[in-house]
């Protein structure tokens, strides 16, 4: 059995990329691949990452990117889905149960400016409130963002094999049977004042607005 750790990271890599065109997990951003860096964020701030592919054969194709020694860090873990076609409820499913922290966060592969500062507030405020079972930043609108988010890892694990027995996809319903900590996202403007943790890559136009905001920021911190 595995040690028991404090904070794990649960990466959801096992997305169609249907709008993308092409493997987000590969995507090149700053001269690594995006899953790589988003690797590399989370373990700055966790014990332990598990990665989520969509089936076994993209699980081993992932854990020989790793392999080539590409994102030392914790304790790295590869697995899939549990139930094809069942989107991140089955991904979730699936890495909260080889994941063994205590609290766990969720997130995409997709996040090319996350910072690590705002990961970590999220665990803290969880830390802070032993009875809550999610920490979920929303936006101005009253948008939920649970794929950036900190679970009870075992909570939140019998709560999505529930939903998948039920026939259930979407973690918006799951969110409903959880004690919640709602955090507006502009409570992270101190850390991030751009709120750019939260960009997402979908689509081609995405990816080409994040290389062109860094290459951007690249050239600030030269001047600076």
């Amino acid at each position: 059995m595995s040690p028991s750790v404090g904070r794990s990271a649960v990466i959801l890599a096992g997305g169609n990329s249907s709008r993308m065109g092409e493997e987000k997990d590969f995507l090149e951003f700053d001269g690594k691949p995006l899953l790589s860096r988003t690797v590399e964020k989370l373990g700055r701030v966790t014990d332990e990452i598990v990665v989520v592919a969509r089936d076994e054969a993209q699980a081993e194709l992932l854990g020989k990117l790793f392999s080539r020694g590409q994102a030392p860090g914790p304790r790295l873990l590869f697995t899939w889905d549990s139930v094809k076609g069942f989107g991140p409820v089955a991904g979730l499913d699936a890495g909260m149960a080889i994941a063994s922290g205590t609290l766990a966060f969720a997130a995409g592969c997709d996040l090319p400016f996350l910072k690590p500062e705002v990961v970590s507030r999220l665990f803290e405020k969880a830390e802070e409130e032993m009875d809550l079972e999610a920490v979920v930043p929303i936006q101005a609108e009253g948008v939920y963002e649970p794929l950036h988010s900190v679970y009870r890892r075992e909570k939140m694990l019998f709560l999505c094999r529930r939903a998948l027995e039920k026939g259930e996809r979407r973690i918006y319903n799951i969110l409903q049977d959880l004690r919640i900590r709602c955090v507006r996202m502009e409570c992270f403007r101190p850390l991030d004042p751009e709120l750019l943790s939260f960009f997402n890559l979908n689509t081609p136009l995405d990816l080409e607005a994040a290389r062109a905001l860094w290459q951007l920021q690249a050239q600030v911190r030269q001047l600076e």
